[in-house]
Formats: C-alpha cells, structure tokens, sequence
C-alpha cells in the first residue's frame, strides 16, 4: 500500500497548513485534501506530480516513503545527485509497467532517467500490481537457473535501499554491471558493498561500492515460456540415499529420548 495519505497529511503540517490553506496554494477544494488525507480518494497522477514539487520530493518518495521525523531521503548515485525516477502512464493516469528488453539493456543506462526513453518502451499492466512503481527487465545468461535466460523479471521500484533484505532476490542497475538478476548477500549500508549472490553456484558472489548503483528493483514476479520439467524419477540410488537419511534421523531422535 502506498503511504500517500499519511506522508500528504505530515507535510502539510509540518509546513502549519490548514486543510484550506493547502487546497488555496494548490488550487483545488479543500474537501479533496480531507479526502486524500483520510484514504478516501487518491490523487490521480498530475496532482501527485504538483504534490511532489509543492514538498520538493520526488513522486516515488511520496507514494512509497513513510515520511515523518525520522524520515531521510537516500540519495541515489548519480554524478553525486538524487535521482527522480522517469515513468510513464495510459490514458486513465496509471502507471505502466514498462518493459526493458535485452537489447534495450544498454540503451537504459544512460536514458533510464529521461522521460522520452522510458516513453518509448514497450509496457504493460498486470492486475496483481495496483500500488507502486513497477518494472520488466529481461534477464540474459544463466546465473540465476532455475530462471532461464530470456525470462522476464518484474521488478517493484525500491526507493529506500535500507529496506533490502538479505536473501531477496533484486533487479540491480549500476554503472560497472549493467543490469542484473541477483540475491542480496547483505543489508544495505551507505557508503559500502552490496554483495550480490547467483542462485546458480558455478558463479562467485561478488559485490558492488553503493555508489556504483543506479536503480533498484525488488523482484515481484517473473514471466517465462519455459515449463518446470517433471521430477525424475527416483533412481536405486536416490532411494537410499532418502533411506540412509531417515535411519539417520530416526536414531538422532532416539538418542534426544534417551
């Protein structure tokens, strides 16, 4: 869920505005304002743009930050500046999912943050998705097997990167890697490495200075064309290996009884 109503409510406060007073300066009714506030309504996308510039924020840490007194801002490597995340939207003002294929990999490096490039790329909805910002990157190689090369990855935009969690598989773009599927190996610590992990174990993890990186994506789905194969069936010795483990199991829990 986003955070829209309770971050628009604290901001209003904390610059001691009334309801009205907020309505006056944005030019809308003072009702609305109520109605955002209390989770009544949503504010449809060129509102939150104006919201987003009134706060001097950035829309994705409006939608998705819990904003209050604790609250910073991450800032995202880019020639020492934070970045503003370019989306794109359909006629009835909701996000798209845009689509980064391989071949467009390059290209996204240096126009991920122009509005025309991401305008440009192929997009989608999917109904699972309502909330946040998302996006289809298509994954080359096999380093993540089982997932196949030429699997599409859908990636929920990660604003905040103390939120990674270790173990969790992300879409990571930076500027030495290009972009790739990984499993974070840590948390997130400014100024240090990210240790990025390959579910397939021929590759070595490695890690990436943070200030290498570019974008972030929690990975919420992928779509394939390839089918999971059946399981084998169990071989003479696959069947005593499961036997050896049970005795093994068995005679530890005798020993825990006695």
């Amino acid at each position: 869920m986003s955070n829209i109503s309770s971050n628009l409510k604290y901001l209003r406060k904390k610059k001691n505005l009334t309801q009205q007073q907020f309505a006056d300066m944005l030019e809308i009714k003072r009702s609305l304002v109520g109605a955002y506030e209390e989770e009544r309504a949503e504010p449809k996308y060129e509102l939150l743009k104006k919201f987003a510039l009134f706060f001097e924020l950035s829309m994705d840490e409006l939608i998705n930050d819990k904003i209050n007194d604790k609250w910073k801002p991450v800032a995202k490597a880019d020639v020492g500046n934070v970045r503003v995340l370019s989306i794109s939207v359909d006629s009835n003002d909701r996000e798209n999912i845009e689509l980064v294929p391989v071949k467009a990999s390059a290209g996204y490096l240096n126009g991920y943050a122009d509005p025309e490039f991401i305008t440009e790329l192929p997009k989608f909805h999917l109904p699972m998705f309502r909330q946040g910002t998302y996006r289809a990157f298509e994954i080359n190689g096999d380093s993540m097997l089982p997932l196949q090369s030429g699997t599409i990855v859908v990636g929920e935009y990660l604003s905040n990167w103390n939120d990674i969690k270790s173990g969790d598989t992300y879409v990571i773009i930076s500027k030495s890697e290009g972009i790739v599927y990984k499993r974070a190996g840590n948390k997130f610590k400014e100024n240090k490495l990210l240790k990025l992990i390959s579910d397939n174990t021929i590759y070595k993890p490695y890690s990436i200075p943070s200030e290498d990186i570019l974008e972030i994506w929690r990975a919420k789905a992928y779509i394939s064309t390839d089918f999971p194969e059946p399981s084998p069936e169990p071989t003479l010795e696959t069947l005593t290996s499961m036997v050896s483990q049970m005795q093994k199991s068995l005679s530890g829990m005798k020993e825990n009884q006695s």
